[in-house]
């Protein structure tokens, strides 16, 4: 069976794009995958946490997870840092990476903007320390969104070179699995700009722990363009498209039926089906993440028990690396 690992920061609020873009395919994929699905806890060091939030972010997350349709009986949930095993491979792969390769990551440059100096190593590293997340469980497939792909190329490349510098076939390189409509959504206030938790606006986003009537008001606010009816054009109407495609993803329709269906409606009008549609599909799913976030033991034994089955897949994997890289284990 395929084997297929992905993961999400603890920071913030997970959103919409969040659900649509990455967890909702996740339980998709349980059926056909051997699946990990990992808390990034490490990653999010890259930025200045608070040691208490980061904690519960980290249970937030797993409690989404499993109120998504992940099944911890059947899918792997950890989190990253409690395997050291994560970055011990980054630090034998980054040994084997060539600045040149760092240095052509866009995304490095975009967070790291006029201040690159003051960037920590973390940042700079990012993209190894994921190429180890991958790699340590031997993932044959990982899906991601436009702007991991170039990260998972450098994946790809890291595995070819350590199995040409060693003439092996120990790191299998991952492919990716590229998700249809919905993968990129954008922010209800800017339908240029890509939905984030970090945006300023709470009204750029729909959390999954929003609550019905949240839901309602943040789409009713939502930006809207002057033209009659709603079409799909990403160039000239941005907003219109967002909105369209977020209720196909929703509706889990073609995209190509809604815009027919709707090609007349009002922005308000579609606006009121659109909230009829996420209210049906997130209002569940925000109900179930606050009764298991209530529960932190529960949670804590199902991180517990995802770390056991983890780490027993990243030891097998680690003293192989070792053995191939000539590293004594007396």
């Amino acid at each position: 069976m395929e084997r297929v690992l992905s993961g999400v920061q603890p920071t913030g609020n997970l959103h919409l794009g969040n659900y649509l873009g990455a967890i909702r395919n996740w339980v998709r994929m349980q059926d056909e995958h051997d699946c990990l699905f990992c808390i990034v806890d490490l990653h999010a060091l890259t930025t200045e946490q608070d040691p208490a939030t980061l904690r519960a972010s980290t249970r937030a997350i797993a409690a989404a997870y499993i109120a998504a349709g992940i099944d911890p009986a059947r899918s792997v949930i950890f989190n990253q840092s409690q395997i050291p095993g994560h970055c011990e491979l980054a630090w034998l792969l980054g040994c084997l990476t060539p600045l040149g390769w760092l240095n052509r990551m866009t995304q490095f440059k975009e967070k790291a903007g006029k201040h690159r100096e003051n960037a920590v190593l973390g940042l700079y590293g990012y993209p190894v320390l994921m190429a180890a997340d991958i790699l340590l469980y031997k993932a044959t497939h990982v899906p991601v969104g436009e702007d991991q792909k170039q990260h998972l190329e450098l994946a790809r490349d890291i595995a070819n070179a350590f199995n040409h510098r060693y003439g092996c076939d120990a790191l299998p390189p991952p492919e990716p699995i590229i998700l249809g409509p919905g993968t990129r959504v954008m922010s209800l206030r800017d339908g240029t700009s890509k939905m984030s938790k970090s945006d300023s606006s709470e009204y750029s986003r729909i959390n999954l722990t929003d609550d019905a009537d949240t839901i309602a008001k943040k789409i009713r606010k939502a930006k809207s363009d002057a033209e009659m009816g709603m079409r799909y054009d990403v160039e000239a109407r941005p907003e219109a498209s967002n909105l369209l495609s977020i209720y196909a993803a929703l509706a889990d329709e073609p995209l190509d039926a809604v815009c027919t269906r709707y090609a007349d409606a009002s922005f308000s009008d579609f606006k009121a089906a659109l909230t009829e549609v996420a209210v049906e599909t997130l209002g569940p799913i925000g109900a179930e993440m606050t009764r298991l976030s209530a529960d932190g033991a529960y949670l804590d034994a199902i991180l517990r028990d995802g770390v056991a089955r983890a780490g027993a897949l990243a030891e097998t994997t680690l003293r192989e690396i070792q053995d191939i890289m000539g590293l004594l284990r007396p």
